[in-house]
């Protein structure tokens, strides 16, 4: 046996491996995205069984075998079982789960994607803040974590700041904002936004994240939210979540039933 290792890390997704196994996705503080056996999981007298699951934050003792690491031992910090209760909060977790899961990489510091969705779980459990913001919030601030954050502090045409009470566009194709003057000089349709969306993003690309969950926005700034950024994220990515595909039929659903979104 080698040497053990003790990592921080976050549980982002578990399969079923033979009769009693498990295989899980760590996203570590230390070594970024490993994959580890858990073996005996699925049994009922397992340490493992509550452990070996997503949501499941703790700390990791692990040693590595010849092709992937394996669990020796479990002291769980939070493992959020209150979600499975949520409907469609369990939908949107699955869904943070599975794109800081397409961000993770092994063998890189972990430590500030992981304490992102840490606080966005975190915030699933809250009363004043709606899924959808929480959604927006993750995605423009997992987006700006891995450097792919948008051009939201000045027009990518000509490097003028937003201002004014007129609305400015973002285009997806430029990955930014564009001002009235240069929005109108290209045929390409963008995307309308207020000053106070824009002032939105900017807050959340840079507060602190213990301040990240800390305010609430009208509809109508949540509907320009969504507008730009749930667009950028499918763009910047290249993958189909199905979390995310569950959560776009259950909003579809909605609004047939009530002509109302979630």
């Amino acid at each position: 046996m080698s040497d053990l290792i003790t990592v921080q890390g976050v549980v982002l997704s578990a399969m079923p491996i033979g009769e009693y196994d498990k295989r899980i996705v760590l996203l570590t503080r230390e070594r970024g995205k490993i994959s580890a056996f858990a073996k005996g999981a699925r049994r009922m007298n397992s340490p493992f069984m509550a452990a070996a699951n997503p949501f499941v934050f703790g700390t990791f003792t692990l040693y590595e075998g010849r092709s992937s690491y394996n669990l020796n031992q479990v002291s769980v910090k939070r493992s959020f079982a209150e979600l499975a209760q949520k409907q469609p909060g369990i939908y949107y977790g699955y869904y943070f789960l599975e794109l800081a899961d397409y961000f993770g990489r092994e063998g890189t510091d972990g430590k500030d994607l992981m304490n992102l969705l840490y606080v966005t779980i975190l915030a699933l459990d809250s009363p004043s803040l709606g899924d959808r913001l929480v959604r927006c919030i993750y995605e423009l601030r997992i987006m700006t974590e891995e450097g792919m954050m948008p051009a939201i502090y000045a027009c990518t045409g000509c490097g003028r700041e937003p201002e004014g009470e007129a609305p400015w566009y973002f285009s997806q194709e430029d990955h930014g904002l564009l001002c009235p003057a240069c929005a109108r000089q290209t045929a390409v349709r963008h995307t309308p936004v207020g000053l106070p969306a824009i002032r939105t993003m900017q807050y959340i690309a840079a507060v602190p994240m213990n301040r990240l969950y800390t305010f609430t926005v009208t509809d109508e700034i949540l509907s320009e939210l969504e507008a730009v950024i749930h667009p950028y994220v499918k763009l910047g990515t290249d993958r189909k979540f199905k979390s995310l595909g569950i959560l776009e039929g259950m909003e579809s659903l909605l609004v047939d039933l009530t002509g109302k979104r979630g």
